[in-house]
């Protein structure tokens, strides 16, 4: 099957390779829509050895094989692919029988991901789609659940002032996952000024552009000198301005809680988030809360097409084309939110 992996110098390469083989409890998917993440991005960065298996998690396709003990009923249908956690979790483990998949501690080996024709998961990783649904929405449930996950475990109640910082594929989500869920004002920070446009039509109130005191000064003047009840952080990168920036703006007794990934060891002043008695909450892919997985969540939100959350896919390539595709994600010039390759 053709299938990009990145050579070791920054380049995605197309290649043939093996399609993949069915095991026990597995499925094959046929890809139709896959989501190029910030950290595909940032690893394609970073790395200087050459994939050994295509990577993509952000993934939408159809089940087109099933291993001979789950119901061939399955094939045809049109699923979301949670491939980090339940894709390969060993189910047997504490963490999987508390629905904590991604933090399984046998998870099995990774098999390969969506930049690619095809890939094999595990059957209780697929979430089936509703044909009302477009691939494009689809594959865009994964970072969806990622923001939804943040939000449940900053314990957002109705009518709470939120601060996104950061409004990249995932700040995005969270603005739309925390609207969904109940936010009062909701404030959004931006670096771009296509990215600060989107914020506000996915349901951020105010949304500022390389302008953090402006931001801080308009959450004050909303909440009576107070600060936000909840900040979620969605930047990281390789220094702690945005953590910064979350501490700042929050409340005392307020919940931080941190999305972005860092690249870098980072030190902070910890007297001023200890003196304003904050909980730091770290937010890391998606899970079981309260008996209903992230997946569930925000399957049921894009089904509301109110959420109008497919307007952030601003670019689409065939997998023929992914190295475009990385260079149009890469930059920002282009105008891009979230880039995806669909196969469709």
């Amino acid at each position: 099957m053709l299938a990009a992996l990145f050579d070791g110098k920054g380049k995605m390469q197309l290649s043939q390779i093996d399609k993949p083989e069915l095991s026990a409890g597995g499925v094959i998917v046929e890809l139709q829509a896959v989501g190029i993440c910030g950290s595909d991005l940032q690893i394609k960065t970073d790395q200087t050895n050459k994939d050994t298996f295509p990577a993509g998690h952000e993934l939408a396709g159809t089940i087109v094989d099933v291993s001979p003990e789950i119901s061939k009923d399955l094939i045809g249908k049109r699923v979301a692919v949670e491939g980090i956690g339940q894709g390969r979790a060993c189910m047997g483990c504490w963490y999987c029988r508390s629905g904590q998949y991604v933090k399984c501690s046998h998870r099995n080996p990774r098999g390969g991901g969506g930049f690619a024709e095809f890939l094999t998961t595990q059957v209780i990783g697929c979430y089936e789609l509703p044909d009302s649904m477009s691939w494009a929405a689809g594959a865009l449930v994964e970072p969806l659940s990622v923001s939804v996950h943040a939000v449940r475990r900053g314990k957002l109640k109705g009518g709470e002032t939120v601060v996104v910082i950061g409004a990249g594929s995932i700040g995005l989500t969270a603005i739309a996952a925390a609207k969904a869920l109940g936010a009062g004002k909701l404030f959004a920070s931006s670096r771009h000024s296509h990215q600060t446009k989107m914020a506000t039509d996915l349901g951020a109130d105010y949304a500022f552009e390389n302008d953090f005191d402006s931001l801080n000064e308009a959450v004050l003047e909303a909440t009576q000198g107070r600060g936000a009840d909840i900040t979620i952080e969605t930047v990281g990168g390789w220094n702690s301005d945005a953590i910064k920036q979350a501490i700042t703006t929050t409340r005392k007794q307020g919940r931080v809680v941190i999305i972005g990934g860092y690249r870098a060891p980072i030190t902070l002043d910890w007297e001023i988030p200890l003196g304003k008695e904050l909980d730091i909450i770290f937010s890391h892919c998606y899970s079981i809360i309260d008996g209903k997985h992230d997946y569930e969540i925000a399957i049921d939100l894009l089904e509301n097409k109110s959420l109008g959350l497919e307007k952030m896919v601003t670019h689409t390539y065939p997998l023929t084309k992914i190295q475009e595709a990385f260079n149009t994600a890469y930059n920002k010039k282009s105008g891009s939110l979230k880039v995806q390759i669909q196969n469709i």
